[in-house]
């Protein structure tokens, strides 16, 4: 059922995550019902013993739908990754799940060879995430970097290098890399740096299409 806001309820939301999960993890309803049978078993197993027919069954149901829950989880947020992997602007949907404090502008420099560089304003100073090969990368992220210090000379400058190469960050590991960095600045000193860098413009880069799953979506970019 639909909430009073026109957005899909719980329920609902969890139909829609469990449907993308399915496409890209087909035996994920198996495996919750394996996880949820042996949780429930043990707790039957505890009630047989103990003569607590009343008490241990609740107990065992409640802990069957939590365990079942978390594995559905993390297998949600794995397969999520997984749909985007190796897509133009993977990094920057990742990134648009970051939580309120943090602000993304996705496609600060865009190759013809797509690779990309993202820029995320945040207490750590600013971060600027690229996508492509570690070679190219590492040139692009040098010029952006060169071209941002000329705006905010005095703020720390952080390049990140996402994907799967050696020394690049996986897009499930991605967020917690640009948040693990020790705060800079304040709230006013990021309003500051984000004003000064929208005069460097910005050329949107395309971000794949699906819903990231609520377990990464630490919040979006507020403007």
């Amino acid at each position: 059922m639909a909430r009073k806001d026109g957005k899909p309820g719980r329920i609902a939301q969890i139909r829609q995550t469990y449907t993308l999960t399915k496409q890209n993890d087909p035996k994920i309803g198996l495996i919750l019902a394996g996880i949820f049978l042996a949780v429930f078993a043990v707790f039957l197993v505890i009630a047989a013993i103990t003569k607590g027919w009343f008490f241990w069954p609740i107990i065992g149901f409640m802990f069957a739908v939590l365990a079942a829950m978390i594995v559905f989880g993390r297998r949600a947020e794995r397969s999520a990754y997984a749909s985007i992997e190796g897509q133009p602007g993977a990094a920057a949907a990742v990134l648009n799940s970051l939580r309120k404090g943090w602000f993304v502008t996705p496609g600060v420099a865009v190759t013809k060879n797509q690779d990309v560089v993202h820029r995320v304003v945040g207490k750590t100073g600013v971060t600027l995430v690229s996508e492509g090969p570690s070679a190219r990368a590492t040139s692009l992220l040098r010029n952006e970097h060169k071209k941002t210090q000329r705006f905010v000379p005095d703020v720390p400058i952080i390049e990140i290098q996402s994907g799967n190469e050696e020394g690049q960050v996986p897009l499930r590991k991605l967020n917690r890399a640009v948040m693990k960095n020790p705060g800079a600045l304040k709230g006013a000193q990021v309003a500051e740096v984000r004003r000064r860098l929208e005069a460097l413009g910005n050329t949107p880069a395309a971000m794949p299409k699906g819903p990231m799953p609520k377990s990464t979506r630490v919040g979006r970019p507020r403007g």
